[in-house]
């Protein structure tokens, strides 16, 4: 059953994150940070397909990550393809944007934002620094999209020359965009804490069970 939902979840982040990509960032010349803003400026200035890109640059991530969290690796390998795969696929879709820069600035982070959050609450992910970023958030308990948010920051910042003040500007909306909603949607699919009723009893009879409780609490009465 799991398999089942994490497939699922793969497949609906992968097509969120092509939809994100290819029919709100490019058409705007947008960045997103990560290898998804490697990709995105190999195909502004190379035409060379945002997907492949990232596959080529995640492997040398990918092989330290396998010497060193093997359930990480085999866990989000396949999401790094298929999302990069749906990424490339809908690039047909690139020519349907009717929205303002702003608009698609925020609308595509959020998308993509969902995406990756998806991917991320079912231990996988689109590869490169999301990988990196879950990797060092499992070894050192920090978050994942705090560490998504100041890596993707960074890249953006460093493609000022080539995109120009005013895109970056509407860029860091989009990884801001990003960063909130994967924050959202990181924690789908993760048991929420029991709702106790009677939590200050517990503490007083710690140690006993909820029936042995319920017995003495019927006794005072």
């Amino acid at each position: 059953m799991y398999w089942l939902q994490k497939s699922v979840a793969i497949f609906t982040g992968s097509v969120l994150l092509g939809v994100g990509v290819n029919l709100f960032l490019v058409p705007h010349r947008l960045m997103d940070g990560g290898m998804i803003g490697i990709g995105l400026l190999a195909t502004y200035y190379m035409q060379m397909p945002p997907g492949l890109v990232m596959i080529l640059v995640s492997l040398p991530v990918y092989a330290i990550v396998f010497f060193y969290d093997r359930r990480l690796f085999f866990h989000s390998f396949h999401g790094m393809l298929i999302s990069a795969f749906f990424i490339d696929i809908l690039s047909d879709i690139r020519g349907w944007n009717m929205w303002s820069t702003s608009i698609s600035a925020v609308t595509g982070g959020v998308l993509i934002g969902m995406g990756i959050g998806v991917m991320l609450a079912y231990e996988t992910n689109t590869g490169g620094t999301d990988l990196l970023a879950q990797f060092l958030a499992r070894r050192y308990k920090l978050r994942v999209a705090l560490l998504i948010f100041l890596i993707d920051g960074l890249i953006v910042l460093c493609s000022i020359q080539t995109i120009g003040k005013e895109r970056m500007i509407f860029s860091m909306l989009t990884i801001v965009a990003v960063a909130a909603t994967t924050h959202m949607f990181s924690g789908l699919g993760r048991p929420l804490p029991p709702y106790t009723i009677i939590g200050p009893l517990i503490s007083r009879w710690d140690g006993e069970g909820e029936d042995d409780i319920l017995e003495k609490i019927n006794r005072k009465r």
